[in-house]
């Protein structure tokens, strides 16, 4: 245990004078305060290993989400203003042939990015494990759905899923959710008309949100802002496990970005953050757990070259960075002559995944959504006006311009592309004088071509709706759904890739990756769900190394 500190378990903030000193004697040191790094934490410190948490965001505190609400509603505050983002601190380049607005989804703390996703819960398809054999493109993961299946289940269980087995293009499953699914919403009803003429198949989504009372959360009580806050704590967020890490004797220390982490040939022997006061510490351990993302996960083992790993940490392969992927968004919206009751709900209720499997060589897997939070809610217009609009005038404009939209989404899926990379830009730097990180994203043809496809299925089932189209996001106008991965890619070959179907890096032997940067390929599908399964398959093989 570590000494001189508060009792484990308290969620109250931390400040810049609190004790971030070293653990003595630590066991696994899990870099990273996400949905990856407090999985594995808890589960550590569940089977009595010696955990430290080094997370390089702070601790929020919760009873401020309701204020955090209100800031994301009010039009003067951008998304990253939501959860404290810095500039400096978050700085970053973008010089793909596509801009990445990495920082508008991105949220440092502890939580991570659970602290403002949106909360869809699926399973990868069997063929996304093997799109290589199966569609003639990509790659093949070394494990396939079954070897994973187990810890999907797990995974269900421990973020607390509310969900139907209505999906007939899902994967098999062993049992039903934890919870039952959140029922159809009023737009949902509206849509299920249109797709019945169309013979276009709707069916429930999976949410990360309690439908009833579940792991001492609360059922959703309908705030409806759960992008980007939940002020009710039904949406699971990371600091669940987090917390229950500490109550189980791990210890977090916030504010503690991880600078390099200091190595032999065949290990790592620790990790060197900073304090808020520019210190600098060094966390030893046993055995370390990268569970950074996407992003600050390849950054990071980059930032720790050696005579060693000239290159950066465990990259004998040259890979860590490379395969940068990212899900494509399509969508289409207008409005009908008729209440759609848009933003009652700040979830998606209904998808479609009907198309998926038709993936092959030139169309890429994708599923479509139904939404629930098209067009500009009643606050939101409420708090843009100008002042002279308030009263009857005020809501006069809203009768005649709210509650009439209508929209779909759709996810769509990248290849894995070498050109399409996370590398950094050392002429610009952090807070503390590191390179930034520079993502350099390249798209491809087939996801570009499969957005067209996406929107002509969109538009017909509008156009039977009787909808007058008023946006479309395209192949020129798409943009990210900001799910990182690919970039520390899983493979049983070493010169093929950075992790082993253990997660542990081919490179060193105490070292493991948690994250979604392991995926080959990335399917359509959002993928927390992955990984919170890929956390606990990499804590099993943590504590069979021990």
């Amino acid at each position: 245990m570590s000494w001189d500190r508060p009792p484990a378990g308290s969620a109250a903030p931390t400040t810049d004078d609190a004790d971030r000193t070293p653990v003595r004697d630590a066991d696994v040191c899990v870099i990273g305060a996400g949905p990856a790094g407090g999985i594995v934490a808890d589960r550590l410190a569940e089977a009595g290993r010696e955990v430290v948490i080094l997370e390089a965001g702070p601790r929020f505190d919760p009873d401020d989400r309701l204020a955090r609400q209100e800031r994301a509603i009010r039009p003067a505050y951008d998304r990253p203003d939501v959860w404290d983002g810095d500039p400096e601190r978050d700085a970053y380049e973008s010089t793909g042939e596509r801009f990445y607005p990495l920082n508008h989804a991105r949220a440092r703390g502890v939580g991570g990015s659970t602290l403002h996703w949106q909360g869809m819960v699926m399973r990868l398809h069997e063929d996304d494990f093997a799109s290589e054999s199966a569609r003639g493109v990509g790659a093949d993961w070394p494990i396939d759905y079954d070897d994973l299946r187990p810890y999907y289940a797990a995974a269900e269980r421990e973020l607390g899923v509310a969900g139907a087995d209505d999906n007939p293009f899902a994967p098999p499953r062993e049992q039903p959710h934890p919870m039952p699914a959140f029922p159809p919403s009023y737009s949902d009803s509206l849509f299920a008309e249109a797709c019945d003429e169309l013979e276009i198949a709707m069916h429930s989504v999976p949410n990360a949100r309690n439908s009833e009372g579940y792991d001492d959360r609360s059922a959703c009580v309908g705030y409806g802002t759960c992008q980007p806050v939940c002020p009710s704590g039904a949406k699971y967020d990371a600091t669940v496990h987090v917390e229950r890490a500490e109550q189980r004797g791990a210890t977090v220390i916030d504010r503690a970005p991880v600078q390099r982490l200091e190595h032999g040939p065949d290990a790592i022997e620790a990790a060197v953050y900073a304090t808020p006061d520019d210190e600098r510490h060094r966390q030893s351990a046993d055995a370390f757990v990268i569970a950074c993302g996407g992003v600050e996960t390849p950054r990071l083992l980059l930032l720790s070259e050696s005579s060693h790993y000239p290159d950066g940490l465990a990259n004998s392969s040259g890979l860590v960075g490379r395969y940068f992927m990212d899900h494509l968004f399509a969508g289409t919206g207008g409005v009908l002559d008729e209440p759609t009751r848009q933003n009652h709900v700040g979830f998606l209720t209904s998808e479609s995944h009907q198309f998926y499997d038709e993936a092959d060589a030139e169309q890429a897997p994708f599923k479509l959504e139904f939404f629930n939070y098209d067009g500009p809610s009643p606050v939101g217009m409420a708090l843009s006006s100008d002042g002279a609009d308030w009263g009857d005038d005020l809501l006069a404009e809203l009768r005649s311009a709210y509650g009439t939209h209508i929209g779909m989404g759709g996810l769509v899926e990248q290849l894995p592309r070498k050109d399409s990379y996370v590398g950094l830009d050392p002429s610009t730097t952090d807070d503390h004088g590191n390179p930034v990180p520079d993502v350099h994203w390249t798209v491809g043809d087939r996801a570009l071509e499969t957005i067209e496809r996406v929107n002509e299925i969109q538009e017909r089932i509008l156009a039977e709706l009787g909808a007058e189209i008023t946006w479309q996001a395209g192949p020129e106008g798409t943009g990210p759904a900001y799910h990182h991965m690919g970039t520390t890619r899983m493979g049983s070959e070493p010169a093929e890739s950075v992790v082993g179907p253990d997660l542990r890096t081919h490179d060193l032997e105490n070292c493991w990756i948690a994250s979604s940067s392991v995926f080959p390929t990335g399917g359509a599908m959002n993928p927390t769900l992955t990984i919170a399964a890929l956390a606990l398959k990499a804590a099993d093989h943590v504590l069979e190394a021990a």
